[in-house]
Formats: C-alpha cells, sequence, structure tokens
C-alpha cells in the first residue's frame, strides 16, 4: 500500500536500486585496464624476441661446444687442424651436425622457461598447440597433408626453374651416409618441433598482439627466411623455396589460431624429403654420375 506517511526516525530512505552490486564491484575491479595490456603484450614480445635470439645462439654456440674435443684431440695428436682441412674431415662435419640435436633440445626448455615461467603457465595451451576446434583431428591432418604436398611441389617447382649453387647443406650431407642419416633424423624429429614452437608459438602470436596480423606475418617470415638465409644462400631457388614455405606456414598459423597444423605440415614436408635423403645414393645413376634434376631439386629443399 502507498502512503504519502513520512519515514519513520529509523526508517532508511535509500531507494533499493542505490544500493552497489557486489557482483557488480566485482566485475569492476577486476577488469584488465588499457595499460596493463599494454604491458602485457610488450613483455610477451620481450620473451618472444629472447626465445628467438636464445635459438640462434644455440645453434651457433653448442655445435661448437660438441666439436670442441675432437677439435683438442686433432691438436694433441699433432695434427694442426686448418680450415680447408676440417671442411673435408668427416668426422668434425658429423660431430657439427650431432650438436644440433643439443642445441634444439636447450631451445625447447628456454622457451618452457620463458613462456611457462617455470610450469606456472600452461605451455602447449599458451601455445594453441592443438587442433582447430572447428576442424577437429581428422579434418585437420588431411588439410595438413594436402598443404604440405603442395608446398612440397611448389618447392621442388620453383627450385628447378630458378635453380643455383651448391648449398652449404648439400657439402654436409654428401660428407658421408652417417651425415646423411642424422640430418634426416634431424629434419623431423626435431627441426620442425623447434622451428614451429619458436616462430609461429611464440613470435607470432606476441608479434600480432603488438603490431596487427600483417605485419606478425612479415617479421615472423623474414625472421625465419633470414635463419636459413646462409644455409642456402648459394641456391636461389632454394631459398625461394624456404621463403613460399616460411610464408605460407606463417599464414595458415594465424587463419586457423593454431600451432597444430603448422607443425604438422611442416613435419610431413620435411619428412617426405628425409625418406628422399636416405634414399638418394640408392637412385644416384651409376659411374657417379649425378640423379635426375627433379630429384636434386627435392633434395635440396630441406
Amino acid at each position: 500500500m502507498i502512503t504519502n506517511d513520512p519515514p519513520l526516525p529509523n526508517q532508511s530512505t535509500i531507494e533499493p536500486e542505490l544500493i552497489p552490486d557486489p557482483n557488480n564491484v566485482q566485475r569492476v575491479v577486476s577488469a584488465p585496464q588499457p595499460g596493463n595490456e599494454r604491458a602485457n603484450t610488450i613483455i610477451d614480445c620481450v620473451k618472444a624476441f629472447f626465445t628467438w635470439l636464445g635459438s640462434v645462439i644455440l645453434l651457433l654456440v653448442v655445435p661448437l661446444v660438441v666439436i670442441l674435443p675432437y677439435f683438442l684431440y686433432l691438436s694433441v695428436n699433432g695434427t694442426a687442424p686448418t680450415a680447408e682441412s676440417l671442411t673435408q674431415d668427416k668426422t668434425f662435419i658429423l660431430l657439427s651436425i650431432v650438436g644440433v640435436i643439443p642445441a634444439h633440445l636447450l631451445t625447447l626448455l628456454l622457451a618452457w622457461v620463458l613462456i611457462s615461467e617455470f610450469g606456472r603457465r600452461p605451455f602447449w595451451k599458451s601455445l594453441n598447440f592443438f587442433w582447430p576446434p572447428s576442424l577437429g583431428p581428422w579434418k585437420g591432418l588431411g588439410i595438413s597433408v594436402v598443404c604440405a604436398l603442395v608446398l612440397l611441389g611448389l618447392g621442388v617447382l620453383v627450385t628447378y626453374l630458378i635453380g643455383g649453387g651448391k648449398t652449404d647443406l648439400d657439402i654436409l650431407i654428401e660428407s658421408s651416409y652417417q651425415a646423411r642419416l642424422v640430418t634426416a633424423f634431424l629434419a623431423v624429429a626435431t627441426a620442425p618441433l623447434v622451428e614451429e614452437i619458436v616462430y609461429r608459438g611464440v613470435l607470432y602470436p606476441a608479434s600480432q598482439r603488438l603490431v596487427g596480423m600483417g605485419w606478425a606475418i612479415a617479421i615472423v617470415s623474414f625472421l625465419f627466411a633470414g635463419v636459413h638465409y646462409w644455409q642456402y644462400q648459394k641456391n636461389l631457388g632454394v631459398f625461394t623455396a624456404i621463403v613460399i614455405l616460411s610464408i605460407s606456414l606463417t599464414v595458415i598459423r594465424a587463419v586457423t589460431d593454431s600451432l597444430m597444423i603448422p607443425f604438422v605440415i611442416h613435419l610431413i614436408f620435411n619428412g617426405i624429403q628425409s625418406i628422399y635423403f636416405v634414399i638418394e645414393p640408392l637412385v644416384t645413376k651409376p659411374k657417379g654420375e649425378p640423379a635426375p634434376a627433379l630429384i636434386q631439386a627435392i633434395l635440396h629443399l630441406f
């Protein structure tokens, strides 16, 4: 009943709608501030940069550490190693390739430390290392296989048409069959996982939040291709194929918001080439004649 009687002395005159809702207060307090978001983005970019820089340094330093005992062994035994003799030393070359394995493992550890903060954050979830919910594992796997075959075919075509000289990788794998086997192992067991985590798992999302999708794709693709430049600088066709692969994998990562698909594409791409690494001596023509140009183009693409 509505009356015009004045309120009693001990009666509250506060309207119900003016009483703050504790739920609303909590939402206001817990809402992220723009300044904090910007600071977190910059911190993530710093972590991503040091992950990439650390991966490059480890690839340069760790193989040298692995080689050092053999180098000292040669020096102690009166064999003064020279740059020319080392480039012809099969053991030296094999050890330099084997040294990439601990470098990759240490890179994974570095990425885990920086991204998960020593396990305080979920590492794989932070990287989006899962199949996109809209695709699922089977459809995602099928798409990955098709993309890998298309990229491999395109790479073979580009390498065949443009061509180029013998790369440093060619010299390594031609030094011995053991070097060829270790290279094939690296191409499947560690390289796809490590490179995808560093470039498209860590670098891309951090860059994307700071500068947007387009610039992030350009930055990551440039860094990935740039690291491979010194390995393939003598063969423009192979380097062009690497650039195409880098851009394609980064675009796929951006569109699908998933690291799993570019990883599987990279794994299949390298896996097929690893098979050729192993069987190439068997398909080489007799009397030391080189294999057909198309096969050579495939072998150059690692």
